[in-house]
């Protein structure tokens, strides 16, 4: 700081240093005129990418229902005129899905978090997963929950790791149950790709693990959170199977998910006469969930796809098959859209999240 001079003013050469002129910095050490131009910008820019990624399940399904359009006419009248029972009863189903949900997060974590809380995060989650594809907006909110309770990063993180995994083991083990006992499981075989499709797909899978091998090797600043995050994980996975209350909220919850959406799934289908037995149908959802589910689309739509597919190779009508897995999205999802808006706003003003 420059000295004052004798009758009370700055040097000559002090008055021209280009400095903050206010009397205090702002919390970023910048001047005031740069902070207020610089966030407001940054915001701005960042609207067109949110909005982009909002709207993208909306374009994508306008697009298909345009190129579609005797097909999704037809379904949408059957799902006009279906029984109004077996359509309660799906949503019964979707109920539970936030109640399974919400067991395996608190049993992937050793701290008790509050229930009530908890299943509240779960529902305003599936809002959020609109946005972004593979299940990102659910995994976001749900670590911003855990980190508001108090869990550390590195723990939070490896209990979504933890989720994922019983997730999508439990699912697998719940197909090969499913198709150890029915015999629908020779019809899949029209829905597995040949040869010339699988010899890509298993070299774009090698490469990525062999890219990230090395990038783990060689980059030492990549390394050192990559190792510690796995050495949080491996901790948490012995603390959380040390208690058979974790253990049975973990596997049971992941193992309840697949099924009670396949139940909702079999009710839309059991309203509209899909005309497929329910084990048919259960075998469907889990075997177009597991094909497609990692294919990073938002919305669902890729399994929705899939799933349409899957319905007519087991014997179902387009049309029917269409309205069946046009109810399913509808009373899962987007009925639930603007209740879990609205939750997951409240949970963020309340700073829950």
């Amino acid at each position: 700081m420059p000295s004052l001079s004798p009758s009370g003013s700055l040097p000559p050469g002090a008055a021209a240093r280009p400095e903050c002129a206010a009397p205090a910095p702002s919390v970023t050490g910048a001047c005031p005129g740069t902070t207020a131009t610089a966030r407001p910008a940054s915001r701005m820019s960042a609207r067109p990418v949110r909005l982009a990624l909002c709207l993208a399940p909306l374009l994508l399904a306008a697009g298909w229902a345009v190129a579609n359009r005797p097909v999704v006419y037809e379904g949408v009248r059957r799902l006009v005129a279906a029984d109004p029972g077996w359509l309660l009863a799906g949503a019964g189903f979707t109920c539970l899905t936030w109640v399974a949900a919400s067991c395996a997060r608190q049993g992937a974590l050793t701290d008790r978090l509050p229930p009530g809380l908890l299943l509240a995060s779960q529902f305003a989650a599936g809002a959020a997963n609109h946005a972004l594809p593979a299940g990102l907006g659910a995994h976001a909110v749900t670590l911003r929950f855990l980190r508001g309770r108090g869990v550390p990063l590195e723990r939070a993180t490896a209990s979504i790791g933890l989720y994922s995994l019983a997730r999508s083991t439990a699912k697998t083990l719940v197909l090969l149950v499913f198709l150890a006992v029915s015999p629908a499981w020779r019809r899949l075989g029209d829905l597995v790709p040949d040869g010339r499709l699988l010899v890509p797909l298993a070299a774009v899978a090698g490469g990525a693990v062999a890219v990230a091998g090395v990038l783990l090797t060689v980059v030492r600043p990549l390394r050192r959170p990559v190792t510690g995050l796995l050495r949080s994980a491996l901790a948490d996975v012995r603390a959380v199977h040390s208690r058979p209350r974790r253990v049975l909220a973990l596997w049971g919850g992941a193992v309840a998910m697949p099924l009670v959406q396949a139940g909702s799934l079999a009710c839309v289908g059991a309203s509209l006469g899909l005309g497929l037995p329910w084990e048919q149908v259960v075998l469907a959802h889990l075997a177009a969930g597991t094909a497609v589910g990692a294919v990073p689309a938002p919305g669902g739509l890729a399994v929705d796809a899939a799933l349409v597919w899957t319905l007519v190779t087991f014997g179902a009508g387009p049309a029917v098959a269409t309205a069946t897995v046009i109810g399913y999205r509808v009373l899962s999802d987007w009925v639930p859209l603007l209740p879990g808006a609205l939750v997951l706003s409240a949970l963020i003003r309340a700073k829950v999240l």
